[in-house]
């Protein structure tokens, strides 16, 4: 059995889903699979600043707790879309990667090891 690599960004993203779906629809999610959309909507919801609701996301993006649907292979960069120009508020993110830009609707995480939750 894996355990959890970093057990504070999957409690963090649990308690921003669970905040904003309630405790048996955030598990669901994370074990059939949350989109990058409903995960950022989440967070932004979440009583914690913007900027640390982005680093959440992005470190999920990159964390060996979660599978990333689809397989983004080969080269790509997180394009971040602020709520206006010249904001630092962050409202979405995509992935711009060789073969264009997949939106945070068309990705999905999935817990990898969802009995520990």
């Amino acid at each position: 059995m894996q355990s959890l690599r970093d057990p504070n960004l999957v409690a963090a993203i649990i308690n921003a889903l669970s905040h904003e779906y309630g405790d048996s629809l955030a598990r669901l999610m994370l074990i059939e699979g949350v989109t990058l959309a409903d995960l950022i909507n989440s967070l932004l919801r979440a009583p914690i600043r913007n900027g640390e609701a982005i680093r959440l996301v992005t470190h999920a993006l990159g964390s060996d707790d979660f599978l990333v649907e689809p397989d983004i292979a080969g080269p790509s960069h997180i394009a971040y879309v602020y709520d206006r120009p010249g904001s630092l508020n962050v409202v979405d993110i995509a992935i711009d990667t060789t073969h264009g830009q997949v939106s945070s609707t068309g990705i999905r995480l999935r817990l990898r090891s969802p009995e520990k939750i």
